[in-house]
């Protein structure tokens, strides 16, 4: 084979299965160097004030990366971390090693392409490609039923063409060998402090409620399909590693499809169904660009909310300073362990907006800081849904809060 290099960019697909880019790159490549960046742009704040990463998330995040470093260093190998900007790491990193080509995923949120654009124009200064491929949903874009400028807004016929035209592929083989060469350098796992944070926003940082890593990720994955308590909120012990991909979806699915019975079968629909809901934010989000990040979405009336200048409302909202005993336990809860059900979530967004009428998006960007299971098409999507100007019409305006009060609580896990 003629001598070959190739970049392996980790984004969010921190796994060794079902991982099409690692896999391809080992099997067509002579050696391959695999990297991640942390990029600063991530551990910013943004136009509302809030961390566009909280600590939870970034500590849960680097949980992940040192999993999967380890991973790689008992195969013989090695993940080089760096702390900097895509479009400079990546195409320095390239030209060092005199990289034929780089892989990664593509992603779906306007942030992340211009980023993915940036460093392929760098890239593309010394003539090296950037290769994208597809792997962060259930179904794939190329096996839908219809194109996606085609795809239907309402959630209900986007879920009923979808199951019956289309078929989710096999998950890829688990990466068993790593051809990386010798020479590549040895580097440190960033601190949080060398992320931004403070040592008391640091020493203010409560446990972890998950284990970081792949194995982890299989291990709740076991934990959910043998759950007595067949209750479709355990989907959210699992989301954090769907965002950060050390747990594939179509891990999830075939794991899924292959414990089936007749006694867990409506259970697994609901888990199946909330794997949907993710595709048609991403898909959504591809078909109508940026539209989860617009205050007005696709609302055909004016969005009605308090000055952004005036943060009283807000900043009792999001400090859990409400006055009203559920609401506030449950945003000590998000903001101590960056993790609440569903339907807790629903809570949270419809008291901001229907209590308060403060902007929607300044609500979707507390939970962008907050969540250790954020991800941009689903967290914002759920949000103009609540707020009324989602795509899928009959998901708009989420029920009264005090409706949901009495059913949140009994069901909110501990």
């Amino acid at each position: 084979m003629e001598k070959r290099v190739t970049l392996v960019w980790f984004r969010n697909d921190l796994r060794l299965h079902d991982n099409e880019i690692l896999l391809e790159a080992v099997q067509k490549s002579s050696f391959i160097i695999p990297i991640y960046c942390f990029d600063p742009r991530y551990f910013q704040r943004d136009s509302f004030g809030n961390q566009k990463t909280g600590i939870l998330r970034a500590a849960f995040q680097l949980e992940n990366v040192r999993y999967l470093k380890q991973k790689f260093q008992s195969l013989g190998s090695d993940i080089m971390t760096y702390v900097g900007i895509s479009e400079e790491v990546i195409p320095r990193i390239a030209q060092k090693y005199q990289v034929d080509e780089v892989y990664h995923h593509r992603e779906i949120a306007r942030r992340e392409t211009t980023i993915s654009d940036r460093v392929e124009a760098a890239l593309w200064k010394s003539k090296i490609n950037l290769k994208h491929f597809i792997g962060h949903t259930l179904y794939h874009k190329e096996d839908l039923p219809f194109p996606i400028k085609d795809i239907p807004d309402a959630f209900s016929v986007f879920k009923k063409k979808i199951e019956r035209e289309s078929s989710v592929r096999a998950a890829f083989p688990a990466t068993e060998e790593l051809n990386t060469p010798n020479v590549i350098e040895l580097t440190e796992l960033p601190t949080l402090l060398d992320l931004g944070y403070t040592q008391a926003e640091i020493d203010a940082c409560k446990e972890l409620p998950f284990a970081g890593g792949e194995e982890a990720a299989l291990a709740v994955l076991d934990q959910v399909l043998t759950a007595t308590n067949q209750d479709e909120n355990n989907y959210m012990l699992l989301a954090p590693y769907i965002a950060v991909g050390s747990l594939s979806p179509l891990e999830l699915y075939h794991s899924l499809k292959q414990a089936e019975t007749a006694s867990n079968k409506k259970y697994y629909d609901k888990i199946h169904d909330k794997l949907l809901w993710r595709d048609y934010y991403r898909f959504m989000l591809k078909k109508r660009s940026n539209v989860f990040f617009k205050i007005h979405g696709v609302g055909e009336h004016a969005y009605s909310y308090v000055a952004d200048e005036d943060q009283l409302l807000f900043n009792k909202w999001k400090q859990a300073e409400t006055g009203v005993k559920e609401i506030d336990q449950l945003m000590e809860k998000l903001n101590n362990t960056g993790y609440i059900s569903y339907k807790g979530r629903i809570l949270l967004a419809s008291y901001l907006i229907q209590e308060y009428q403060v902007n929607w998006l300044a609500g979707a960007s507390w939970f962008e800081e907050k969540l250790i299971d954020y991800s941009p098409a689903t967290n914002y999507g759920i949000w103009a849904h609540v707020a009324g100007v989602g795509t899928s019409k009959k998901e708009n305006k989420a029920p009264s809060w005090k409706d949901q009060l009495a059913h949140i609580v009994k069901a909110e896990p501990s």
